[in-house]
């Protein structure tokens, strides 16, 4: 069973930092595309960032210059950095690889989603 486990969230003031880590475990082939998704209460899942197993990025504009996503491809992890926080990043952030596993001698793909993360910034 694939599971990804971030940590990492919690209360920090406006202009503050946070970093969020995701570790993906179980019968893991191989991981493509990694990312961090967040849902404000009454609105919808957004992008915030991703990384491509080569680590090419991509960034929401609304956290460009103020969020860093990187990989370690060796321990299947995922980070988000996120300085100069926000209000308005008041977030759960959820942790999403698209990654192949074994399911007995079978290869499956997967898009497969952590439990989500809370992020507050509020003074």
């Amino acid at each position: 069973q694939v599971q990804l486990v971030e940590s990492g969230g919690g209360l920090v003031q406006p202009g503050g930092s946070l970093r969020l880590s995701c570790v993906a475990s179980g019968p893991i082939f191989s991981i493509n595309g990694m990312g961090w998704y967040r849902q404000a209460p009454g609105k919808q899942r957004e992008l915030v960032a991703a990384i491509t197993s080569g680590g090419s990025t991509n960034y929401a504009d609304s956290v460009k210059g103020r969020f860093t996503i990187s990989r370690d491809n060796a321990k299947n992890t995922v980070h988000l950095q996120m300085n100069s926080l926000k209000p308005e990043d008041t977030a759960a952030y959820y942790c999403n690889a698209n990654l192949s596993a074994w399911r007995g001698a079978n290869l499956y793909r997967s898009d497969s989603w952590g439990q989500g993360t809370q992020v507050t910034v509020s003074s």
